[in-house]
């Protein structure tokens, strides 16, 4: 009798080589996919690349147009309504201290002048009375004395305070600050001031646009007198 043939176990081998290369190649892959870039680990891309070191741009500052400087004093107020020479003390008192006022404050404005007792003022002998001036709806005090005689009389009027126009103090500094582009005051367009007390601040815009101070004291005659902060 013949010997038998081990054809199966051919069979066998062979399918258990051809799982042994499947699994091999199985692995190969995993161990490539287990190779990829992780999330995060991508490389940069080329908008997040290093910055440029060119220098930024940055704007020019405008230069300001310079404001003219004065070139003639500021104009005396034509003040009207003076009394007749003929007129009573009171009157012609009441008219000067009003006058005064204006050509102080730098316009003519709606003057009005109240002294109780001034209608005795002209009875021989000194007169002291306090007065309220009120010069464009602002008002302040001081003091008349007057010194009256037979057929003649003197007086004079002192106040601490004195009213002023913005625009006059704004030409005054404009007078000391040529080249100015803009001023600024911290004052109202009428304002009254002490003239012992503190000045009025200004600042002045140069055609640089930079900011310097001033200030500016008013004299009891409505004197501007300016200087830097």
């Amino acid at each position: 009798m013949a010997a038998p043939r081990f054809v199966p176990t051919r069979h066998v081998r062979f399918g258990l080589t051809v799982f042994g290369l499947s699994a091999i190649a199985v692995f190969a892959l995993s161990a490539c996919s287990d190779d990829e870039p992780r999330a995060g680990s991508n490389p940069p891309s080329p908008s997040a690349s290093a910055p440029s070191s060119a220098p930024i741009p940055t704007a020019s500052t405008p230069s300001l147009t310079p404001l003219p400087t004065p070139s003639k004093p500021w104009p005396t107020p034509k003040v009207t309504g003076e009394p007749e020479n003929d007129a009573p003390l009171a009157e012609r008192i009441e008219f000067a201290i009003a006058k005064q006022a204006q050509v102080a404050a730098g316009k003519a404005a709606a003057t009005t002048v109240k002294c109780p007792g001034i209608d005795k003022a002209d009875e021989p002998g000194k007169h002291e009375l306090t007065c309220t001036v009120t010069y464009a709806g602002k008002p302040y005090s001081g003091t008349l004395t007057v010194d009256a005689k037979r057929y003649s009389a003197s007086y004079k009027f002192t106040s601490q305070s004195v009213a002023i126009v913005k625009a006059k103090v704004v030409d005054a500094v404009l007078r000391e600050a040529p080249g100015a582009a803009k001023v600024t005051c911290t004052m109202d367009d009428v304002a009254v001031v002490k003239h012992s007390g503190e000045p009025i601040a200004c600042d002045v815009t140069t055609t640089e646009n930079a900011v310097q101070p001033y200030k500016a004291q008013v004299s009891g005659n409505g004197q501007v007198l300016v200087a830097k902060a």
